[in-house]
């Protein structure tokens, strides 16, 4: 029985909700929106001139040490990890998360007001196909001088399994399990941040924590707790009177489940791991879990993704009717003989192009390039993966033939290996991100003899022409 194609979601409509910043204190405002198919999560910064968009991208990750912090051009975003649960636990692949500060609200320290209020906007399915990586093999990482350690091995779903062990009595040692995403809201959605009394002490010496108070973060207490101490915890938190319950627990707080702490730490796994940028199958057992290890572990997973991508060829049939014959692609694009370099085109979605060019020895440029050693430019190569991208970014607008698409910026070319007569170049270019006011960014590949030739970041721009 062949397997059901999942599609992606969104959510129906927008949802705000407000609280304070764990660290900043300050006040702040969350505003889900509903986004296109292929977004992933966006968070933007409406408080700020331009209102800037921060992917949750692992690469932009730029501190781990109280929550999974990204900058990108100046812009912050603080602790997005327990945003990024909700919305992989509601198995949302595309959402833009507007805030009017650099931190989220912490609310009580866990996910479950952002599952609430995702609910509450509904869950919308959406055309495209869900975006998923199958791991096919096991991947592992580990810090050396913490012990950290994780690994992904194959498994029917996204399964999470987290060990924690901090080496105190108060804590001990805990585990916590989820066979498939679904079991999130009811099992680990409400496991609430913890800390340690001698962390608490060291946050409140340098001011942080500032919107923290006993109803959004459960604190063991690991020492021998003293007046002075318990009287800068009633200024900090503003109570009068502050105990330690028998279970070691600061205050009257009472657990959610007896492995808390591990739940929560399977909650931070999932948010730290929806960096990666698509979806997981695969089991992941995270064994003493932290932000640093989680978000190292990510980038190596999203290299481990990103190469196997890059090196896979599309599949198609040379011999089946193309969507786009030489002819139709003239009706689209300007160019043409002898600069017109792409014969068909095999695929073409909102977000994706697959087209074909083969080489032949009657092409102009082997006179010259190089006589008696015809080698194709590389230039060449760039340019007839931007005229394949041309289509797919002229599909955006109505009229195609009435627009034109010149070229902007190229990154990351990289040439690696000939392309010479008699090859067949296949050529994939897939959007970055949503073509927005006519600029458009491409991931693009050519592929020659089952391997990987040229690869490029191309940025281009649609204009109507005159």
């Amino acid at each position: 029985m062949a397997e059901k194609v999942l599609k992606q979601q969104t959510i129906q409509n927008e949802v705000s909700l407000e609280g304070v910043g764990l660290h900043t204190g300050k006040q702040v405002k969350l505003t889900f929106k509903p986004a296109p198919e292929n977004t992933g999560y966006v968070f933007k910064r409406v408080d700020l001139e331009g209102e800037p968009i921060i992917e949750a991208d692992v690469s932009y990750v730029t501190d781990t040490k109280r929550g999974t912090n990204l900058e990108k051009n100046g812009v912050k975003i603080q602790t997005s990890e327990h945003v990024l649960a909700a919305c992989v636990g509601l198995e949302i692949d595309n959402i833009i998360i507007e805030l009017n500060a650099s931190e989220p609200p912490i609310m009580d320290g866990s996910s479950k007001y952002f599952v609430q209020a995702l609910e509450e906007a509904g869950i919308k399915e959406q055309e495209a196909d869900k975006d998923e990586y199958v791991i096919s093999e096991v991947i592992c990482y580990r810090d050396e001088a913490s012990g950290s350690e994780i690994v992904v091995m194959p498994a029917d779903t996204y399964k999470v399994t987290t060990m924690v062990d901090f080496g105190t009595k108060v804590l001990g040692t805990q585990n916590a399990s989820i066979e498939h995403v679904s079991e999130f809201k009811d099992n680990i959605s409400n496991a609430r941040t913890f800390s340690f009394l001698h962390e608490i002490e060291a946050l409140l010496e340098h001011g942080l924590i500032k919107g923290g108070d006993l109803n959004n973060a459960i604190v063991y207490v690991d020492k021998e707790i003293g007046e002075e101490t318990l009287k800068k915890l009633r200024v900090a938190f503003n109570r009068d009177e502050i105990s330690v319950k028998p279970n070691g627990i600061l205050d009257n707080l009472t657990l959610h489940y007896p492995n808390e702490a591990a739940r929560h730490k399977l909650l931070d796994v999932l948010g730290d791991l929806a960096l990666v940028g698509t979806r997981i199958r695969g089991k992941v057992i995270a064994t003493k879990p932290g932000h640093y290890v989680n978000t190292e572990f990510a980038k190596k997973l999203a290299k481990v993704i990103k190469e196997e991508k890059r090196n896979k060829v599309p599949k198609i049939d040379l011999n089946s009717k193309p969507i786009m014959d030489v002819n139709d692609i003239m009706d689209t694009l300007p160019h043409r003989s002898p600069f017109l370099l792409v014969d068909k085109i095999y695929e073409l979605t909102d977000s994706t192009v697959v087209g074909v060019k083969n080489v032949t020895m009657n092409e102009p440029f082997f006179v010259g390039h190089f006589p008696g050693k015809p080698v194709m430019p590389g230039v060449l190569q760039v340019e007839a993966m931007a005229q394949t991208g041309g289509i797919l970014a002229l599909k955006s607008v109505p009229d195609p033939e009435n627009y034109l698409t010149y070229f902007m910026k190229i990154d990351n070319v990289r040439f690696k290996q000939q392309v010479v007569p008699g090859d067949t170049l296949v050529f994939k270019l897939e959007l970055l991100a949503p073509i927005r006011r006519g600029i458009c960014q491409m991931q693009a590949y050519a592929y020659a003899n089952g391997k990987l030739a040229t690869e490029a970041v191309l940025m281009a721009q649609i204009v109507k022409s005159k």
